[in-house]
């Protein structure tokens, strides 16, 4: 089955990488990429570092978001969370629609904060097992 999707995509929104030594991812991003710290989460232990336009999020294997991803980064754990899409326009109706008629289950749906700020976001699978972000542009109003 064909179909066009009812948005456009206009890249990466954000890369969470699962960590076991934040200070040395932050100082890799930080100090070797140029990256710089955005915003600390401490309750979720999520260090978002402002690469351009985009962030990359790292969350520490042990931390509330980490431990969701299982083992530590190696042969039996993943050290990558999930990836957001930025789309546009954010038509929740119809990304829901496209999404079902593709057989593909939303897992989480809601305001999350991104590169351009909060703004609407659903979560679905890719046939990997891949968690995929489709985020909506920041509200205006």
């Amino acid at each position: 089955m064909t179909s066009t999707p009812p948005f456009e995509m206009i890249g990466l929104d954000h890369v969470v990488i699962r960590c076991v030594d934040l200070d040395a991812m932050e100082r890799f991003y930080c100090d070797v990429i140029g990256g710089t710290v955005d915003r600390h989460n401490k309750e979720f232990d999520l260090l978002q570092i402002r690469v351009g336009a985009h962030l990359v999020d790292l969350v520490t294997v042990d931390g509330k978001l980490g431990r969701k991803g299982g083992a530590a980064p190696g042969e039996e754990g993943l050290n990558m969370d999930h990836f957001a899409i930025r789309i546009e326009p954010f038509d929740e109706a119809a990304l829901r629609a496209h999404l079902d008629a593709h057989g593909v289950e939303i897992t989480e749906a809601g305001p999350r904060y991104g590169a351009e700020g909060t703004g609407p976001s659903i979560y679905c699978l890719d046939p990997e097992g891949n968690t995929v972000e489709l985020k909506g542009p920041v509200p205006t109003d």
